[in-house]
């Protein structure tokens, strides 16, 4: 029994003697690493799949290590339509796509994506995150959002020419949601297919056409399954794209996380809208090599345009008051984004930020036509 106990005793000793002489803290317990899974449904080579790809790096490094995020690109965890639910439910802790691929999900932001003129993906982000900043939209409630931005105006990209409106009648053209009704009014008939699709759907001749903005010539090839392109940035919608965390993903989070998370969004709010007319730019140019011959619009043909849209504006602002808004309200929203248009218009011209869409002032000397 002596002997049994002098054991005991000696190793009570040495469990002491090792904590005692243990590095300085060493023996607390370090931050537990916080494990989060991020979606896109961009393919990994794009500039929106890298840019993602960034955002969960950096929240790697700036919470030094707290924060570990398991990146999926490519549709790879949650296809297009399947990310917002995704992101609700905790599929994914964070997540990024468009409010078109859930079409009435996110009614109110679906109406940053109406044919107003919008310029360029640079003042669709800008115009996109003030109409939220000012009106708050309820429909977001249910996630946290990071960030929400607009890309740059979408073009016609077609297997034939589109050179007036007559040219898109019996023309099959990829568009969801608003820029479906939009496809519609111009004479086309729109399509849902995802984008993942798109390029086989062009090369069997599924689709005669997408709508979707320069930066898909290279982003998505589709430069080399369709070889023409209407500019007609003047009716041309952005697409209201988000990037989304599940709430009690970020709620779980110490306060001093939450900041990490808080101020990169609000610093990637910017990057996207650089990027939007960075990868315009290169898309244009990445047609240009594959032979893509560019149509832009009159001013004459244009105004044509313009007007063949007007239905889908006040469709949009019949619709919405049916469901609780009044029209004078939705109107305002219209309002207030055609003077946010104006103002980053100006402003893009004034900061010198190229595109190849939008007025002339806009455009380096070599897109001007």
């Amino acid at each position: 029994m002596k002997k049994k106990g002098l054991v005991i005793a000696t190793g009570t000793v040495c469990l002491m003697l090792m904590f005692s002489t243990a590095p300085a803290g060493k023996a607390e317990a370090a931050d537990p690493v916080i494990r989060l899974k991020m979606a896109n449904f961009f393919p990994p080579p794009s500039k929106q799949s890298k840019i993602a790809q960034e955002f969960a790096d950096d929240l790697g490094k700036r919470s030094k290590g707290r924060i570990q995020v398991q990146y999926f690109a490519g549709g790879s965890l949650l296809n297009a339509p399947a990310i917002y639910k995704g992101i609700e439910s905790g599929i994914a802790d964070i997540g990024y796509s468009h409010v078109y691929y859930t079409p009435g999900r996110m009614p109110v932001s679906e109406g940053g994506g109406m044919p107003l003129g919008t310029p360029s993906g640079w003042v669709a982000a800008h115009v996109v995150y003030d109409f939220y900043q000012e009106f708050k939209p309820k429909e977001w409630d249910q996630v946290k959002l990071l960030a929400i931005h607009g890309n740059a105006p979408s073009m016609i990209i077609s297997k034939k020419p589109v050179r007036k409106l007559e040219d898109l009648k019996g023309l099959t053209i990829r568009a969801p949601g608003v820029p479906g009704e939009i496809i519609r009014a111009l004479g086309g008939t729109p399509a849902p297919t995802p984008m993942m699709e798109v390029y086989d759907a062009l090369a069997k001749g599924v689709n005669d056409g997408v709508y979707a903005p320069y930066e898909t010539l290279r982003t998505f090839r589709f430069a080399e399954v369709a070889k023409y392109l209407t500019a007609a940035w003047q009716t041309g919608n952005p697409f209201v794209f988000y990037l989304a965390m599940n709430k009690n993903s970020y709620n779980r989070l110490p306060p001093d996380l939450k900041e990490v998370v808080d101020v990169l969004s609000g610093e990637y709010q910017e990057r996207y809208a650089l990027m939007w007319n960075e990868i315009e730019m290169a898309g244009k140019a990445f047609g240009a090599s594959k032979g893509v011959t560019y149509f832009e619009l009159s001013d004459q043909e244009a105004a044509r345009w313009v007007e063949a849209v007007q239905p889908v504006i006040a469709d949009y602002i019949k619709t919405m008051a049916g469901k609780g808004f009044s029209a004078s309200e939705v109107k305002g929203w219209m309002d207030f984004m055609r003077g946010r248009i104006k103002y980053w218009t100006e402003k893009q011209m004034e900061y010198n930020i190229p595109s190849p869409t939008g007025p002339a002032g806009m455009r380096p000397e070599a897109y001007v036509r």
